[in-house]
């Protein structure tokens, strides 16, 4: 046999392991497809040599309704216009089949078909699914090993959207040093100033605050808009705390804390009237600098409040989840002042009860912590964000907050 026969047998042999490990997550003896969007069936070897996604959702949670039609549904239209080899494939938590055919309704991608139970729970355990929604990236060439495989896509896709791709060690090392050198660079002047402006509104909008004199103060930077219902009921929450951290920093002596709101309003009369509520600054409605910070803070969805530090530099992202769980004791937000209030409430967590019912969900739900499932979430009964120790469903993923448990009486 010569050298090209033998190459070409070898590439063969590769392209059948890799669709025979395929087959193995993703078919069963009695069915090889996967469902198409339009309800055909598509064989599982078809996805031989592609980057494949396995996203574990469910229609009820609004986290991973969220994150289907914010971020991933827009991702994975953009890459397969690129003509990228990406492929997705929807591993259902729903609870019946109206369900999943209404949430698959708005998804591009393949399917597992609702009645597979059996393949659905072996996935979940095999990549040790914990919490939705949750995106594992398969490499074509690590299809045989599931420890290699890449867990935390959710993550990824909201933090560098579709530059990620192919989520490989190497491009995701070159993104993170992207992202230090554009840290290092960062300071609130560069930031906040353009060749047009170097003010911020105060009030009334006539009053010109320069943006000097924020320089060495920690900065909020709220991303919200009028028509964004979270935005709206989390705003009077951001109020009540601002009022509590200035009152708090005054007694101490400085003003070293304010917040700047960067607007996604329609309009400037929309802009004008939900600014009217704030008690801080805002950048300019229509600023250029609005895009450019959307962009630079890679903000997928609104409310969303971004601290800086006296240096300028980005403490968290988090600060909305931060002010949810911690309220005005999260100033200044910083690792070490959360690594303090997690050690505070671990030691609370030691008198919650192991187990709880919920009135708002006919499951038993489990005290669970960061490290057991508790991650990031969306609590199912306030629908804020929190993270750490929490009442989670371990049957389907259902979450809240501790302090938003409302204890079902059984007797």
């Amino acid at each position: 046999m010569n050298l090209q026969a033998r190459a070409a047998e070898a590439n063969g042999d590769a392209h059948k392991a890799s669709s025979s490990r395929l087959s193995s997550l993703l078919a069963t003896k009695d069915r090889d497809y996967l469902l198409s969007p339009y309800g055909t069936q598509v064989k599982v070897s078809d996805l031989e040599g592609k980057v494949v996604g396995l996203y574990f959702s469910a229609n009820w949670y609004p986290l991973c309704r969220n994150f289907t039609t914010q971020v991933l549904v827009g991702a994975y239209q953009e890459l397969k216009r690129n003509g990228s080899n990406f492929e997705v494939v929807f591993v259902s938590s729903d609870e019946d089949l109206d369900a999943f055919n209404n949430y698959r309704a708005c998804m591009p991608w393949l399917s597992i078909p609702f009645s597979d139970l059996e393949t659905k729970k072996a996935l979940t355990s095999k990549f040790e699914v914990e919490g939705i929604p949750c995106l594992v990236i398969l490499q074509p060439e690590d299809n045989k090993d599931e420890a290699a495989a890449l867990h935390d896509g959710v993550d990824i896709l909201y933090r560098y959207g579709v530059q990620a791709f192919p989520f490989s060690k190497e491009r995701l090392e070159a993104l993170e040093m992207e992202e230090r050198e554009k840290h290092e660079s960062q300071t609130l002047t560069n930031l906040l100033i353009n060749q047009d402006r170097d003010y911020l509104l105060g009030h009334p909008t006539s009053i010109q605050v320069p943006v000097s004199s924020m320089v060495g103060k920690t900065i909020g930077l709220y991303f919200s808009s009028q028509w964004c219902l979270p935005g709206v009921k989390f705003t009077p929450k951001l109020i009540s705390i601002y009022h509590k951290i200035k009152q708090m920093l005054v007694d101490d002596g400085n003003e070293d804390f304010e917040i700047v709101f960067v607007s996604s309003d329609r309009d400037q009369a929309e802009f004008e009237s939900y600014f009217d509520s704030m008690p801080w600054l805002a950048l300019p409605f229509g600023d250029p600098s609005i895009k450019t910070l959307t962009k630079h803070f890679d903000v997928q969805g609104i409310p969303c409040l971004v601290i800086l530090g006296p240096d300028g530099k980005t403490v968290t992202r988090h600060g909305r989840s931060l002010i949810n769980l911690y309220e005005e004791n999260a100033y200044p937000f910083t690792d070490e002042k959360v690594d303090v209030l997690e050690k505070q409430i671990d030691e609370e967590a030691k008198n919650l009860p192991r187990f709880e019912y919920h009135a708002g969900h006919r499951h038993e739900l489990t005290l669970v912590s960061e490290g057991s499932g508790g991650g990031p979430f969306i609590c199912c009964d306030c629908d804020e964000q929190g993270s750490g120790w929490a009442y989670q469903c371990i049957e389907c993923g259902y979450e809240v907050h501790t302090k938003c448990v409302r204890p079902v009486n059984h007797s």
